[in-house]
């Protein structure tokens, strides 16, 4: 199953997608500029084999829902993310802003 849903954050609005697969559930919330995802997101990969891609991406590990997600500090972060100010250790919520 899959979900998909706006999600209002200080009157901006990003995109929530969960997505229930055999023994494990993707998350991710998305803006036009760039995404936070679950642990299944592999950042080394995007930082150096897709780095001239610029993707603003980062990652929490150990949630399970998409409130977790925004709640959680940041696990890693892409080099194009750093270059919005997101950083390891802040909330998803305080990145998906940087995003906006």
């Amino acid at each position: 199953m899959m979900r998909v849903e706006p999600i209002l954050l200080e009157g901006h609005t990003a995109i929530a997608i969960e997505v229930k697969l055999p023994k494990t559930t993707l998350l991710v919330v998305t803006t036009d500029k760039g995404y936070i995802m679950c642990g299944a997101l592999d950042v080394a990969l995007l930082n150096e084999r897709l780095r001239d891609r610029n993707i603003v991406a980062a990652r929490a590990t150990g949630v399970r829902t998409i409130e977790e997600l925004l709640e959680a500090p940041l696990e890693s972060v892409t080099y194009t993310a750093e270059d919005l100010g997101i950083v390891a250790g802040m909330t998803g919520r305080e990145a998906i802003l940087r995003m906006m």
